[in-house]
């Protein structure tokens, strides 16, 4: 494993939707400045829309004003949110909607030429495409450097600050070492923490990326960054074994949800995504299932216009009904849970951050999924986060020059990485311990097989077991370097587990069915109109309650 040193003004960590349209705002605004672009696929075609989008789910439409998309997401997360950056994300949406049409997304407009709208907030696109054109603006910009199919798994934290991050390479046996002024972490949540819905071959086929492991929230949490709001854990509700959209069903068709009985059941949950997710549950669980999408007798006009949507973010389901022989005009479409993430751009997980997107680690930011407190941002809130963190990553290394790495730092990093290939042969695969791990979660920490719910002696089981499979982790041995990385993933899940676990033990209320279905405090309480951070600090997760923050308030990092 040779050792491969670069260094740049500004490292973002993550080619997806922030940090893509972070770097090319950057290297737009400032020519002169370097830039290190990092993402373990490739930014073509990589992480959520990696098969494109069929929609732009946050937009400020005609009648609406950015305070009431904040009001919006703050009724939907129950207040648990901050005002203040969803303010400055929605005050943004348009004005990157404009660019990335201008990039050549292509969006759908009537015969006046106005946007066609999906919804109150949401406007209809044409995305398969809409990477691979991220992606082409990217590499028109000769200032940033793309380095793809590279893994980082850690930052470099010196003089109380980071300073850049170590990664791997599995295509050419490399161990990266990236320094920079300032980083930008732009990665994706974490899936693959609970067994799925899908078993064995199929076990891919779930609602996000299953190639997001909570990379950017373990390096930050092994750094000592402060996190929020990991107890709000986001579960989907999709089309049954394809895992595809009901968005697209809802307000395609306005297809209401059904229990078996054909009753419509919604009303009487409430409608936040928690409380829809929960109604289908209960209706299973009161014996009135399986539940659906009611689609039966829409126009054969509106069935064709579905077909061709799914094909643009999630062919399964178009391919399904062409392989069943009928389409959602003959059949309503069966819906079911999925496994809980952890993801901020639909929740509020994530880093705790200032208004300029800076976590409490000096010269690191966040964007997109893994920055916290802004849920319901989307592709276009992203788009948003990651400009906000570029501009401020540019302001914050204006100050700083570019850094020199402790050699003894290296050396001890190097080996210890180099570590697992010296290790025995473990008694226990990586894939192995992934699935224990799963099932533990699935278990006792409220996932599908529970229905979601969980106790506190339930939680503290899920703390012990998870905590004797990160000490079987650290036996495992790589036999190359794609085994290599393999161990990390397990590693940063492992991480995200243990953060996840103390979150739901700290908030002792539910006010999130579904999402945080507490048996021992089965209320919402106004006691508990506040933020549950974390910090981990000499193998401890410290618990730390934040009082909420309003949108006109700025915030300022505090101890």
């Amino acid at each position: 494993m040779e050792i491969k040193q670069q260094a740049a003004d500004i490292l973002i960590i993550g080619g997806g939707a922030a940090g893509c349209y972070a770097a090319f705002t950057i290297a737009e605004q400032n020519p002169a400045l370097s830039i290190i672009l990092v993402d373990k696929a490739n930014i073509k075609r990589s992480g959520c829309l990696a098969a494109g989008v069929n929609a732009l789910n946050a937009y400020i439409t005609k009648g609406q004003v950015p305070e009431d998309y904040v009001a919006y997401a703050k009724r939907d997360a129950e207040d648990i949110v901050r005002e203040d950056l969803l303010l400055s994300m929605a005050q943004g949406l348009n004005r990157v909607t404009q660019k990335v049409e201008s990039l050549g997304l292509v969006i759908l407009k009537d015969a006046n030429g106005e946007y066609v709208t999906r919804g109150s907030r949401n406007l209809k696109i044409n995305g398969e495409n809409i990477k691979p054109i991220l992606a082409k603006e990217v590499v028109r910009h000769k200032n940033i450097t793309v380095l793809n199919h590279v893994n980082i798994i850690d930052y470099i934290n010196q003089s109380s600050a980071v300073i850049g991050a170590y990664g791997l390479s599995a295509e050419h046996n490399l161990f990266y070492v990236l320094t920079a002024k300032a980083v930008i972490c732009a990665t994706g949540g974490a899936a693959g923490l609970y067994k799925p819905n899908n078993p064995g071959f199929s076990r891919h086929k779930m609602w996000y990326s299953p190639f997001n492991t909570g990379a950017g929230y373990a390096m930050g949490i092994r750094s000592g960054a402060e996190m929020t709001t990991f107890e709000m854990r986001f579960i989907a509700l999709r089309c049954k074994d394809t895992i595809s959209p009901t968005g697209t069903l809802a307000q395609g068709v306005l297809a209401a949800q059904i229990n078996s009985c054909g009753e419509e059941y919604q009303y009487k949950y409430g409608n936040t995504t928690a409380e829809r997710v929960y109604a289908t549950i209960q209706e299973n669980l009161a014996g009135r299932g399986p539940c659906y999408l009611k689609t039966k007798g829409i126009s054969l006009e509106q069935e064709e216009a579905l077909k061709k949507a799914y094909l643009n973010m999630s062919p399964a389901q178009t391919l399904k009904w062409i392989e069943s022989g009928t389409g959602p005009g003959q059949d309503n479409v069966e819906i079911e849970a999925t496994e809980p993430y952890i993801v901020g751009g639909h929740t509020a997980s994530g880093y705790w951050v200032d208004g300029n997107r800076a976590t409490t680690l000096p010269g690191l930011f966040a964007a997109g999924d893994v920055a916290g407190g802004c849920p319901q941002k989307y592709v276009t809130g992203a788009f948003v986060e990651g400009e906000i963190a570029g501009k401020a990553a540019v302001v914050y290394a204006a100050n700083q020059k570019l850094p020199k790495l402790n050699e003894v730092l290296l050396q001890q990093k190097y080996q210890s990485v180099k570590g697992y290939f010296q290790n025995e042969i473990s008694l226990y695969s990586t894939g192995e311990l992934e699935e224990a791990m799963q099932k533990v979660m699935d278990t006792y920490a409220g996932g599908i097989t529970s229905h979601y719910q969980f106790n506190e002696k339930q939680l503290d089981l899920a703390q012990q077991k998870i905590e004797k499979i990160v000490k079987l982790s650290k036996k495992l041995n790589a036999v190359d370097m794609y085994e290599l990385v393999k161990i990390f993933e397990l590693k940063e899940r492992l991480t995200v587990c243990q953060v996840l676990i103390a979150h739901l033990k700290a908030r002792h209320e539910t006010r999130w069915h579904s999402f945080a279905e507490n048996l021992d405090y089965p209320n919402k309480s106004q006691a508990w109109e506040k933020y549950v951070n974390s910090r981990y600090h000499a193998g401890e997760i410290k618990i730390i309650f934040r009082k909420l923050v309003g949108r006109g308030e700025r915030y300022e990092h505090q101890n």
